[in-house]
């Protein structure tokens, strides 16, 4: 399947995409994301914590640091930060592994650096600036149920929905 690629032209359309990837997320699915720095990927992971109900009160931030925050939600949400890790033994050393495999969504940002223990069953998303407030998203399935959710996206289109809340 083609990767799908959507223009997300503010901010708005930006948390819509990923609110709808958390309202749709079942346990165990990973999400990968990629980009330069400001591209949009903690602001998405933000959006998808709506869409798993992760309270408010857990403001939902960048693990650059910590490599690795937990939010409660109707699904745990793991946000990875793999930026200041150089390769896959780091990951496993520091037992990362078993977040990718668990009961919540795993979000993944930086993935280049788990190398061969990509998940085989994942969203890869791209996103990449074109203005200051536009961003381009091209999301690539890999696993029958990924490639079936962006079928979904790519015929209904459902996310873009009027949202008084974004």
């Amino acid at each position: 399947m083609e990767p799908l690629t959507i223009t997300l032209p503010d901010l708005r359309t930006t948390l819509a995409l990923g609110r709808h990837l958390g309202e749709s997320a079942r346990p165990g699915e990973v999400i990968t994301l990629a980009g330069s720095l400001g591209a949009g990927k903690t602001t998405l992971t933000q959006a998808i914590g709506q869409g798993l109900q992760v309270p408010e009160s857990c403001y939902i931030t960048s693990p650059t640091f910590s490599l690795l925050h937990e939010y409660p939600g109707r699904l745990p949400l793991y946000h990875m930060d793999l930026y200041r890790l150089s390769d896959e033994t780091e990951i496993e050393d520091l037992g990362l592994l078993e977040y990718l495999y668990g009961t919540g969504l795993t979000v993944i940002e930086w993935p280049d650096r788990l190398g061969a223990l990509m998940p085989e069953e994942r969203l890869h998303i791209a996103l990449s600036l074109l203005s200051e407030t536009a961003r381009r998203a091209e999301l690539t399935a890999h696993g029958r149920a990924w490639r079936e959710k962006i079928a979904a996206l790519r015929d209904g289109r459902a996310w873009q929905r009027p949202d008084s809340s974004g």
